[in-house]
């Protein structure tokens, strides 16, 4: 699945992610952004876009109804942040610690979590149409009545996620791990599983397989 990636100019210039207090609206963009350390903040509606920011710390910070648009994120640490009812479009969130990150009630178009850490993150009533969950750890990730279009996980960790009340028709998990998932038989329909992945489903589902 191909997805549009951020659209960013080349030759940036360089800020501090505290500069943000300093302009007239919450809000960065064209910039690239390294080493800053934004944690146990709160901003109100802040606004990101067309920017690189690399090994920042945001740990606990309160970005809810944050609007991020053609930025890429490495190296950063968003554990135990607030970004619900967000509008996140062509990012990419690469190395990425999201430890229990609450992402609810948001929207995403064309995001790519690559080579990140997502467990316990919650998506619940989130709409995610052109997401790629890239070689991720989603132990536990909770993706509770979300809408799914055009998803992929390739090569991920989802062991315990929760897919309740989320169609999985057209996603495939054949190519990522779990032990077990809190799903329904209902929302299974048209999901692509590998073999051993059914056989652990119908365990799931109260079956008793035989052979």
């Amino acid at each position: 699945m191909k997805i549009d990636s951020p659209k960013i100019p080349n030759d940036l210039p360089t800020m501090n992610f505290q500069d943000i207090f300093y302009q007239e609206d919450p809000e960065l963009e064209l910039c690239i952004i390294n080493d800053s350390l934004f944690m146990n903040e709160v901003l109100d509606r802040p606004r990101l876009s067309q920017m690189i920011v690399k090994n920042c710390k945001f740990n606990n910070t309160d970005f809810s109804n944050i609007e991020i648009t053609d930025v890429i994120f490495e190296n950063c640490d968003f554990s135990n942040a607030l970004l619900s009812h967000s509008s996140i479009h062509r990012v990419v969130f690469k190395n990425c610690k999201l430890l229990g990150l609450d992402l609810t009630e948001s929207r995403f178009g064309n995001v790519e979590f690559d080579n990140s850490i997502l467990n316990l993150t919650a998506f619940g009533n989130s709409k995610l149409e052109k997401v790629i969950f890239q070689d991720t750890s989603s132990e536990g990730a909770d993706f509770y009545d979300c809408i799914f279009k055009k998803v992929k996980f390739n090569r991920c960790n989802i062991d315990g996620a929760n897919f309740e009340k989320t169609p999985l028709k057209g996603i495939d998990l054949s190519h990522s791990t779990f032990e077990s998932l809190i799903v329904s038989f209902d929302d299974l329909k048209g999901c692509k599983v590998n073999s051993r992945q059914a056989i652990q489903m119908a365990s799931l589902l109260g079956l008793i397989v035989t052979d």
